[in-house]
Order: structure tokens, then sequence, then C-alpha cells
């Protein structure tokens, strides 16, 4: 078996979009806008492998704790940089053996993003 997405409630839409688009570097590969009592933007990355569905809930939106999102990064010491010169609040580098580096940050909702 094989996990198909995670799902985000947010009451940031727009700026969760584009959050997952900038940063994570994934792409809208659905939307349902309007068909529904909640719009709803699906992203992943191009093989469809790594899915994000991101449902506007206002009144259940995520409160940021308690969930981590693990994305790989190929350099995260420069990827960590580079989302610094972006404005974004990242953690230092965590390296628990010389193999694993990564860094946090956080998406709109609250969500802890890890970059490994």
């Amino acid at each position: 078996m094989k996990m198909r997405h995670v799902t985000i409630h947010t009451a940031k839409l727009e700026e969760s979009v584009k959050f997952y688009e900038e940063i994570a570097g994934l792409k809208i590969q659905a939307e349902l806008r309007g068909k529904g009592p909640h719009d709803i933007v699906f992203l992943a990355n191009d093989e469809g492998e790594t899915c994000v569905e991101l449902l506007e809930d206002p009144d259940g939106a995520y409160g940021g704790d308690g969930l981590s999102i693990g994305f790989e990064a190929e350099d995260t010491a420069a990827y960590r940089e580079e989302l610094i010169t972006k404005g974004m609040e990242v953690t230092p580098l965590i390296s628990p053996n010389p193999q694993v580096t990564f860094f946090f940050t956080k998406d709109p909702n609250g969500v802890e993003i890890q970059f490994i």
C-alpha cells in the first residue's frame, strides 16, 4: 500500500498553494473550486508521488501542532540559505549523523516542513 496524499485543512488556501508551489516545488494537479462546500487544491511533484491536498476550511483549519511533512532537498545547506534570502524563518541545520542533514520551516498553516 502507498500513501495517496496528506490533507491540510486551511484558512489560507492561496498562501498555502503558493508555499507548496514555490517552496516545496509541487505543481497543481487538480482543483475543485466552487464544486462543493470547500475549495480543494491537489499539488504533487512531477511523478505524482508526493501529493498534498489543501482544503479551504476556516472553521476547521489546522492549528499547528503535531504534524511534520518531510521533503528531500538535493543540498540542504544551500536550500536553507535560499529560503533565508526569501525571508523564511528556518531552524539551524540538524545532523544526527554524518549521512543526514535537515532543517525545518513552517507553511502558512503552521505545519512543520522538513527539508532533508
